[in-house]
């Protein structure tokens, strides 16, 4: 009798909601009923409000059952789940043909959910290390070519040219250079970074790789965020057995080309997102921010042409090598060019990952993905981009998700978390949280950062409190034209964002919570 093969994710969210008792469960189970059947810990689809997801292979295709709970199995035997006749209440039908996932296009994301994480077997099935393949038998140049043809820019909030960078580094004659993957994940709402790490970890790898051989690096770290013990652990195996399989280390694939990769832990604190005070903290100092230039594409790690990336970005480069650059370009708007990966999140009824072309428009992605609020009721604001993005009315959510269409309404989409709030939100603490955050997470290098951030939530308070209210709602108005203008980095420079939005969108709610009557909600 063949063995019907079952998926039970093995990744962060999944596992939060029971994934691993769900699997004991299915093991036991058969086991009592006599079935025989191979149980695979795959990643994770990127659809939280299902997990955890079990799938069952047919000849058909995979077929789902979510969000499952361990005492939900028995049932779901009963139910001839393993024969795909079911009719359970849990039943999703075909894996492929569930809505939130049919209507994506997954570039980046299209292995997570189908293969087994580690299994370098099931990542070269579907396509994996066929860029880096290809690009050892490109010159350097080639290589950056295609990268800048596809105009891939940086996934982490800067949206800088990734070809511009790598060609700077190329170009700097150095004996050593680096390539710095930025995976301290720290942006509110954002999973993404760890969705690659987690479920298809030799992606990365693979787009690391890439980036030594195009600017003739030999080494690479990968600066993890240190709340992510899972995405370690994936990391350093997927590593190891890369290069067991020679696809890392002294002589990749027989080529004579070598290129070594690490893992770091960060150090805890949101400003090591920077890339510079990243350097700083992956050198062994503490994370304060770098005054630029010199860029670090010139003066980086150890003060060597270093390439920081998101790990986003880079995981976006083997599809670039393998398919070429302009496939890549072929989706997207303007200079905003192949897909997102967006995290909803919040006060969502259907949080998950969607990545999409660049183009579709937020209240897109918050009704025909997000399904609206958990709550049900209204919803009356989104932060996009993190704590440090604007806070988006309704009058704004028709704004197509592309980088000049955001900057142009005074708003960002960073690393593309998207976080809901309904109509019970008091948006004065909102604009206050984004001050005290500031004045928790600033380096405290520099002047407007450090003490613009303290005396921008006195100032808030002040005005909640009714105190000279019209005084300090202009001194709050200066305040941040000084911190967006005079901060040494996006820290104190971006903070000012959600405030004016609050000031410009939601005025009435920072006339305090007496006077605005609204409850509180969470912060984030």
């Amino acid at each position: 009798m063949m063995a019907t093969r079952l998926y039970v994710p093995y990744e962060t969210t999944a596992l939060a909601m029971g994934a691993d008792e769900v699997a004991t469960r299915i093991v036991r189970e058969a086991k009592v009923r006599g079935a025989s059947i191979e149980l695979v810990r795959n990643g994770s689809r990127g659809l939280a409000w299902l997990e955890p997801l079990v799938e069952v292979e047919t000849p058909a295709g995979r077929v789902a059952y979510g969000p499952v709970e361990p005492d939900d199995v028995a049932a779901l035997f009963d139910s001839g789940f393993l024969e795909s006749r079911t009719q359970h209440a849990l039943s999703r039908g075909a894996t492929e043909e569930i809505p939130y996932l049919k209507k994506q296009q997954r570039l980046t994301f299209a292995r997570i959910g189908i293969t087994d994480p580690l299994s370098i077997e099931d990542y070269k099935t579907h396509d994996g290390f066929r860029g880096l393949e290809k690009a050892l038998r490109l010159a350097p140049q080639a290589i950056v070519d295609e990268v800048t043809a596809s105009g891939l820019r940086g996934r982490g909030g800067a949206a800088f040219p990734t070809g511009i960078k790598w060609q700077t580094v190329l170009d700097a004659p150095a004996d050593r250079k680096y390539i710095v993957c930025n995976a301290d994940e720290g942006d509110s709402g954002t999973f993404a970074d760890r969705l690659v790490m987690e479920c298809d970890p030799y992606l990365l790898i693979e787009g690391m790789t890439i980036a030594g051989l195009a600017v003739g690096a030999t080494q690479g770290y990968i600066y993890l965020r240190s709340e992510y013990p899972l995405a370690h652990q994936l990391m350093n195996e997927a590593i190891a057995r890369a290069e067991a399989a020679g696809y890392l280390g002294e002589n990749l694939l027989d080529s004579g080309r070598r290129f070594n990769l690490e893992v770091r832990l960060g150090a805890g604190a949101y400003i090591c997102g920077e890339e510079t005070s990243l350097l700083e903290s992956l050198e062994g100092k503490r994370g304060l921010v770098r005054a630029k230039p010199p860029l670090p594409a010139i003066e980086g790690l150890f003060g060597q042409p270093t390439v920081v990336n998101n790990v986003l970005s880079l995981a976006a480069v083997p599809y670039i090598l393998d398919k070429g650059g302009q496939a890549y370009a072929d989706y997207g708007m303007g200079r905003s060019r192949g897909t997102l990966a967006l995290q909803l999140a919040g006060n969502v009824q259907r949080g998950g990952l969607v990545e999409l072309a660049f183009g579709a428009t937020l209240r897109e992605l918050m009704e025909d993905f997000g399904d609206g609020t958990f709550s049900g009721r209204p919803l009356r604001a989104v932060q996009v981009g993190g704590p440090l993005g604007a806070y988006l009315p309704k009058s704004q959510w028709d704004t197509p998700m592309d980088y000049e269409a955001f900057a142009a309404i005074g708003a960002v989409l960073g690393h593309g978390g998207v976080v809901m709030f309904d109509d019970t939100v008091d948006m004065g603490e909102q604009a206050r949280f984004a001050m005290e955050f500031c004045a928790i997470e600033s380096c405290g290098k520099c002047t407007p950062c450090r003490i613009g951030a303290t005396r921008g939530l006195e100032t808030i308070d002040r005005i909640r409190a009714d105190d000279r209210r019209d005084a300090n709602l202009a001194l709050l108005g200066e305040l941040c034209e000084t911190m967006v203008d005079g901060s040494l980095c996006a820290m104190g420079g971006m903070t000012p964002f959600p405030v004016q939005s609050v000031l410009e969108h939601f005025p009435d709610d920072l006339q305090g919570t007496t006077a605005g009557g609204r409850h509180h909600a969470a912060a984030l």
